[in-house]
C-alpha cells in the first residue's frame, strides 16, 4: 500500500508539470468566459497525470499479484482498469477538440456497462450490479459538472478515495490509495492558484473511478456488516456533489434549459462569484470530511438509524443548497443595483 501511495504520488507530481508544459506548447488554454467561473487563460489536461498514475499501479498490482485471485476478482479488476482508461481516453480527446455531449455519454455507457457486468460475474447481486452500472457513469458526469472552481473536485476525490479505502482490501485498496495520492498531488497546482485544470481527462475519469470502488466498497459492507443499509453510509461523502449536481440539474431542465450546455448555475459557482474559490472549496471540503467521520461513526448502527441520519443529512444538505442559491442571487441583485446606480 505504501508503494501505491509513493508511486502514485510521484507519477501525479512530476506527470502535471509534464502537462502544464504540454498544455503551453499545443495551446490547450481555458478561456475566461460568461460560462466559465476563472479570469485568466488557464491550461487543461492536467488529469492525464492522476490517470497515468492509477493504471500504472493497478497494471504493476495485477503483475505483483498474478496467480492469487481469482479468476472473476481479476476480470472485475481488469474490466475496471478498461473502463476508467476508456472514460480516461475519451475525455483526452474532448480536451484537445471537444466533441459532442451524446458521444462523451455513449463512451461513459459502455465503459460503465463493461465494468457492471463483470461485476455481476464476480457478485451475482442484482442490486449492486445496478449499482455498479449507474454509480461509475452517474460519478463521471457528476465530477465533470462539478469541476468548475479551484481545487473542488480535486480535494472532493482526495476525501472520497480516501474514505472508500477503508472499507477495502488487496487490489481495490490499492487503486483507492493510489486515486487520493496522485490527486493530493495534482492539489497544489490547482489550488488556491490554478496553474493548471484537470480537464474533462481528469474529471471524467476520477468520477468513474469513485463510482467504481464505491460499488466494490459496497459489495465488501454487504458481505461484512450485519446490517446492509450500512451501504447507505457510503453516498454521504459524495453528498456535496450529489445534491449540487442533481438539484441544479433539475432546476435547468425544469426551465427548459439546455441542460448538457456549458453554464455557472451550480450552488459551488454561485458562492464562489460572492466569496472567491478558496472559501467554497474549502467549504465543501469541511462538509465531505465531516460527513465521512459520520458514515465512520455509524457504520454498526441499526438499519432504521443509518436510513434516517443518511436521509437527514441528504435533506440537510437540499436546505443548505437551496439558502445558499438564495444568498448568492440576493449579493448578485444588490451589487448590480449599486453598479447601475
Amino acid at each position: 500500500m505504501l508503494y501505491a501511495v509513493l508511486v502514485a504520488w510521484l507519477i501525479g507530481t512530476l506527470g502535471t508539470a509534464l502537462a502544464i508544459r504540454y498544455a503551453h506548447t499545443r495551446a490547450l488554454l481555458d478561456q475566461p468566459g460568461d460560462r466559465r467561473s476563472h479570469e485568466a487563460p488557464t491550461p487543461r489536461g492536467g488529469g492525464i497525470a492522476l490517470v497515468v498514475a492509477v493504471l500504472g499501479v493497478g497494471a504493476g498490482f495485477l503483475w505483483g499479484h498474478q496467480g492469487t485471485q481469482g479468476r472473476d476478482a481479476f476480470a472485475l479488476t481488469v474490466s475496471f482498469l478498461a473502463g476508467f482508461a476508456i472514460v480516461a481516453a475519451i475525455g483526452w480527446t474532448d480536451d484537445h477538440r471537444p466533441l459532442p455531449a451524446a458521444g462523451r455519454l455513449l463512451v461513459h455507457v459502455i465503459a460503465a456497462g463493461m465494468f457492471a457486468w463483470a461485476f455481476w460475474s464476480a457478485t451475482t447481486h442484482p442490486g449492486l450490479t445496478l449499482l455498479a452500472f449507474l454509480a461509475p457513469l452517474v460519478l463521471a458526469n457528476v465530477w465533470n459538472f462539478m469541476d468548475g472552481i479551484n481545487g473542488i473536485a480535486a480535494t472532493q476525490a482526495v476525501v472520497v478515495a480516501a474514505f472508500l479505502s477503508l472499507g477495502l482490501d488487496g487490489a481495490w485498496r490499492a487503486l483507492a490509495l493510489a486515486t487520493a495520492s496522485a490527486t493530493w498531488a495534482f492539489v497544489p497546482y490547482n489550488f488556491p492558484r490554478a496553474r493548471i485544470f484537470m480537464g474533462d481527462v481528469g474529471s471524467g475519469a476520477l468520477g468513474f473511478a469513485l463510482g467504481g470502488l464505491l460499488a466494490v466498497a459496497a459489495w465488501a459492507v454487504v458481505q461484512a456488516m450485519p446490517a446492509p443499509s450500512s451501504a447507505l453510509l457510503l453516498t454521504l461523502p459524495i453528498s456535496a456533489f450529489l445534491i449540487d449536481a442533481t438539484l441544479t440539474l433539475a432546476g435547468r431542465i425544469l426551465r427548459g434549459e439546455q441542460w448538457w450546455t456549458p453554464h455557472v448555475r451550480h450552488a459551488y459557482q454561485a458562492a464562489a462569484r460572492q466569496v472567491g474559490h478558496g472559501r467554497v472549496t474549502m467549504g465543501f471540503l469541511g462538509w465531505t470530511v465531516l460527513a465521512s467521520a459520520i458514515a465512520v461513526l455509524t457504520r454498526s448502527q441499526s438499519d432504521f438509524f443509518v436510513t434516517a441520519i443518511v436521509a437527514g443529512w441528504y435533506t440537510l444538505g437540499a436546505v443548505l443548497w437551496w439558502q445558499l442559491q438564495r444568498w448568492a442571487q440576493v449579493r448578485e441583485s444588490v451589487v448590480g443595483s449599486r453598479n447601475s446606480a
